[in-house]
């Protein structure tokens, strides 16, 4: 029996936590260790996480390859500037990125976190405009888009009726194409594409890139959109000579059924942004790749460098904590066992569809999601799965699970059966 305590009173009345008020906070639960896909609370409670940590932590908690990577790389090294210096951490991540994204992505540069890997991607459309001497001042996103909380992530973020509509009239005034209607699964319609193709027709002289979440638009709705449409973006962004960025920070590494999703219309972008479970969950650490196309012409402009640099760009340990997950990802069966994790969750969700109050059940790769026809009390409802046993964070409308690729059926069946629980109870209490 354990009988550590947290201060839970202190982190109420000082610690600042993502998305809620200070004045009347969201609880918080404290957590004393983790390993595999438990969550160990005060008092011996235990819950089941589906969430991965918010898609971070592909294997789960307490890896042993990873835990191995971070201490052999401790004593050698924990950081250095990547100015004008370099490390065996940085160049072998720099290796595996480049050979398991798109084959035309063959420059990599490191950041902090998938905002900032936005940032440097808007950023790089910019620069690369202005050193071919037209520059270029717009982004065209996706209303229900989501690109992160950093200023320039904020201005390519859906900023009506979303959550950065409060700063809306402090961002860079950007275009946004209507989110796309066919959903994943559904039967194609080319005049899906119509109303993009048509402010690509009117604006492209002046939109530096198009930028959009490939097939899974996440925090904005978790809607999987139809993978032609993703394809008949790439060619409108040909034809209009528009770059192409992809923001895969939370679909990449597996999570929608292949390595990354926008293999799934079999396109490659200009720009690719990476983060989330790139180190597994240990560290923060996010790359933007780019073709090589893109970064000489930035350096043959007049400013002949880049205009960013972050103080932990490259971190080394986060580099080899990242390196051993990805040696992890591929010498797993991930393939095989987000399939399994699919055709599970299809299993276990679809009995939610008999609830009055669910709107539509999903599943793409190791993404579940119920959505239900009145916004959630989160707070209630985080007591409910606590209750149950599982972690699981609602938002909106919205109960969504992505579990760690380790997760066994019983474990999955108890996340489940958690959902239909929860929402069968607030059905009854809403009669």
């Amino acid at each position: 029996m354990s009988d550590k305590t947290l201060d839970l009173d202190f982190d109420k009345e000082h610690l600042w936590h993502p998305y809620t008020s200070m004045h009347s906070p969201l609880p918080c639960y404290g957590v004393l260790s983790a390993s595999g896909c438990t969550l160990k609370l005060e008092h011996d409670r235990e819950l089941i996480d589906g969430m991965s940590s918010w898609w971070a932590c592909l294997f789960g908690y307490n890896v042993s390859e990873l835990n191995d990577a971070a201490k052999n790389q401790i004593d050698k090294m924990a950081h250095v500037m990547f100015g004008g210096l370099t490390h065996e951490p940085a160049i072998e991540l720099g290796k595996k990125l480049i050979q398991i994204t798109p084959k035309e992505l063959e420059k990599v540069f490191f950041c902090d976190s998938g905002s900032v890997s936005v940032e440097v991607a808007l950023k790089m459309a910019l620069q690369y405009w202005h050193a071919k001497g037209s520059p270029r001042s717009q982004f065209l996103s996706l209303r229900h888009a989501y690109h992160g909380d950093t200023f320039g992530a904020m201005s390519v973020t859906d900023p009506k009726g979303a959550m950065h509509e409060l700063y809306h009239h402090f961002l860079t005034e950007q275009l946004f194409a209507p989110q796309p209607k066919i959903a994943f699964d559904d039967p194609w319609d080319e005049s899906d594409l119509a109303p993009i193709a048509e402010m690509l027709s009117k604006h492209h002289a002046n939109i530096a890139a198009v930028i959009l979440e490939p097939i899974v638009q996440g925090a904005g709705g978790m809607f999987f959109y139809h993978p032609e449409y993703l394809k008949g973006v790439r060619a409108l962004c040909d034809q209009y000579n528009v770059l192409l960025i992809c923001d895969e920070i939370a679909t990449g590494f597996g999570r929608t059924g292949k390595m990354f999703a926008c293999e799934h219309a079999q396109i490659s972008p200009d720009i690719l942004c990476l983060g989330k479970a790139l180190t597994g969950g240990y560290l923060s650490l996010a790359a933007t790749l780019c073709t090589k196309h893109i970064a000489t012409t930035i350096s043959q402009g007049s400013a002949g460098v880049f205009m960013h640099g972050p103080t932990f760009m490259a971190n080394p340990l986060a580099c080899a904590i990242a390196n051993a997950n990805i040696e992890k990802l591929l010498s797993a069966p991930w393939l095989e066992k987000v399939a399994h994790i699919s055709t599970q969750l299809k299993h276990y969700l679809t009995p939610c569809l008999t609830l009055e109050n669910v709107a539509s059940v999903r599943v793409l790769g190791a993404i579940g999601v119920v959505q239900v026809k009145q916004s959630i009390n989160v707070a209630e409802v985080q007591k409910h799965f606590v209750e149950q046993g599982v972690w699981i964070r609602p938002f909106g409308k919205l109960i969504y699970i992505m579990p760690a690729y380790i997760i066994d059926d019983v474990s999955l069946k108890k996340l489940c059966d958690a959902i239909f629980f929860v929402v069968q109870k607030l059905q009854n209490s809403e009669k």
